[in-house]
């Protein structure tokens, strides 16, 4: 094979031009600077315009739910049941039970409007509400 076939690898100028090497930074706002290297800690939302919290920030209270371990009719299996939500659809109590169950490792679901998670957890669920800004209360067993 001749070396005319060849592609040449190096410097990538035979290639066309970069498409970024317009692009200036002006206008742009500048990234946030934090010492530790992080963003805002995980579940804490930045502040908008004026100080005023962002609009997709939980509300701060959001009602009261009860939190139960319960075995009955499960072949005396514990599960975690979290009741008693108010003014909240299916799509909300959805995704609240997929926080749920990557937050545990384990399996869940949503029925008749109650949220059910496999084994007892209701230490981490009871923070994954309180983040969203519920006032999880223990009840039962």
């Amino acid at each position: 094979m001749s070396s005319e076939n060849k592609i040449p690898t190096q410097g990538g100028q035979s290639l066309g031009q970069n498409p970024f090497a317009a692009l200036s930074g002006a206008g742009l706002p500048s990234a946030p600077s934090n010492s530790a290297g992080g963003g805002a800690p995980h579940g804490l939302r930045s502040l908008g315009e004026g100080g005023s919290p962002r609009k997709d920030a939980p509300a701060k209270n959001r009602g009261r739910v009860d939190i139960k371990r319960t075995t009955a009719g499960r072949g005396g299996k514990t599960v975690t049941i979290v009741t008693g939500f108010m003014g909240i659809r299916l799509p909300e109590k959805e995704s609240l039970c997929k926080k749920m169950r990557s937050a545990c490792g384990c399996g869940g679901t949503v029925k008749d409007g109650e949220i059910e998670i496999q084994g007892d957890q209701r230490e981490k669920i009871a923070q994954i509400l309180t983040d969203a800004g519920f006032r999880p209360v223990f009840a039962g067993g």
